[in-house]
Order: structure tokens, then sequence, then C-alpha cells
């Protein structure tokens, strides 16, 4: 597989806090299995979906405050180092590295202005996602923020996107592109539409075969259905969350409904 081009979704994970508990519920609601833990990565453990690799889970490090469970998505890059200077430089924050992790990669894990936390990924032998768009798989991802013009200036100044808007009144929705493809949404939060306490992030989109089952399996494991499922021209999907609380989406791709808003120059 050919390394991502640098500004495109490459990775996912989950900081957990109970491992075998999640590696139940998202084998239950995704079909995932999961590899052996790698103690010396701090138990990082790859998810699969028919043998291909499509996700990680890992604990808190230990002796730290302890982290709310979230999911988190990281972006390709050819040079980590240069992108962290790059999120520095447009009113980010470095949180982490660049830091090299083995003969895997370089990370990266930062906040955009508005408190939106994402990763950065320079591939070494681990170049991201085996499989995507696909049931089990990543799809798509979301900035939902509070303050989306910190976000429509940050993101394009740090990779190299540009960006569309959604033309429609609806809702206040952009898209970033890489060469012509879209690969990242930014939706603004309205007042009451996160509870008060939740930051600002990337909801990161994995794709089922049935999203109305799939909601039922989370809530029969202990995992929470924020909203719908609904019908959208894309597919038909739901916000929720796992049992320890971190929130993703689910959606059925081949259940679209409806036609797809144009897009307009931002």
């Amino acid at each position: 597989m050919a390394v991502l081009p640098e500004g495109t979704p490459c990775w996912a994970d989950a900081m957990i806090k109970d491992l075998d508990s999640t590696k139940a519920f998202y084998g239950a609601v995704l079909g995932w299995t999961f590899g052996e833990s790698a103690s010396e990565f701090g138990n990082y453990t790859t998810a699969y979906s028919d043998g291909k690799a499509v996700a990680a889970v890992v604990p808190p490090m230990p002796g730290g405050e302890e982290p709310q469970s979230a999911w988190c998505l990281y972006f390709a890059s050819p040079d980590a180092a240069a992108t962290a200077e790059r999120i520095r430089a447009n009113g980010g924050e470095v949180l982490m590295g660049p830091m090299p992790v083995g003969d895997f990669g370089t990370m990266v894990l930062a906040k955009d202005p508005g408190g939106v936390a994402f990763g950065v990924w320079q591939a070494g032998s681990h170049e991201g996602f085996e499989k995507q768009g696909a049931p089990g798989a990543y799809t798509w991802a979301e900035v939902l923020t509070r303050e989306p013009g910190k976000a429509d200036a940050f993101f394009p100044a740090v990779f190299p996107f540009t960006t569309k808007r959604m033309d429609t009144d609806e809702v206040d929705y952009k898209i970033f592109h890489v060469a012509d493809q879209p690969v990242l949404g930014r939706m603004k939060v309205g007042p009451g539409e996160l509870p008060p306490e939740a930051p600002s992030y990337v909801s990161v989109f994995f794709a089922v075969q049935d999203c109305d089952a799939a909601v039922g399996k989370v809530t029969e494991h202990g995992g929470q259905l924020f909203f719908g499922p609904m019908d959208s021209p894309y597919g038909r999907f739901a916000a929720v969350g796992d049992p320890q609380g971190a929130a993703f989406g689910i959606i059925d791709l081949g259940a679209a409904a409806g036609d797809v808003p144009a897009l307009a120059d931002a």
C-alpha cells in the first residue's frame, strides 16, 4: 500500500480504560478481532476487519491523570516535525512529539486553536489503514467545533487542504479536500448540541452493514446512542458512544437517501 498523501486521514486509535471490555464491545458492534497487545508500546492493540488493520485501542499511560476515553484521528505527513512547527505557528498546541514509535513511524498529538484534538503520523513500516470505506472500517471524519472560524483557518494552513462549503442553509458545513479528494468535514456545533463539559472534537465514522442493527448492538453491549439513526444522502448514520465514553459515528453507506448537496467555493 502506498503512503497516503499529506493531510489524508491515515489512522485512528482510541485511548480506553478497560481493554478487555472494549475489545468485546467493538467485536460485537463492528466485528473486529484484535491482535496481541504490544507491551513495549503501552499495550497498544491493533483491531482487524477481515484480517486487515483498521484501528487500535490503548490504555492510558500509568501514573498520569486518567484522560477521558476518546477516538483520535491521525493525518498523514511526510515530515512530522515540520507539521508540528506549522501547528504551533498557526495557533495550535503540540501535546506530544514528534515521537518515534519504533520503526512503525513518528507521531504527533496536537490541538487546533479551538481545542480539537488530532494526531499526525509520519509513516515508517506502519502506513495506516489497510481497509477503508467498507463495513468494519473507517470511512469518514468531521471536525465538530464551536469555533468554526478557527478550524477553517488552521487546518488548511497546516495541511495542503482546499476548502468547499456545503451549499445549504440547514448546517454550517465545509469539506476539506486533498488534490480534489474530500478528506474531512467541518461542522459548526451550536449551543446545546454538545454537553457544556464536552470539548469540540473529531468524530470518526466506521461503516456498518445495517445502521439500525448496529445501534441495537451498541446499546445491548453497554454503549450509548447520542443521535439518530438518520437518513442522509451519504448513508444512514448515527452518533454513538462506547461503554467508556468514547464517541464515534456509524454509517451504512448503502442506505443513502436524498440528493447530495452542491458544494460552493468557501
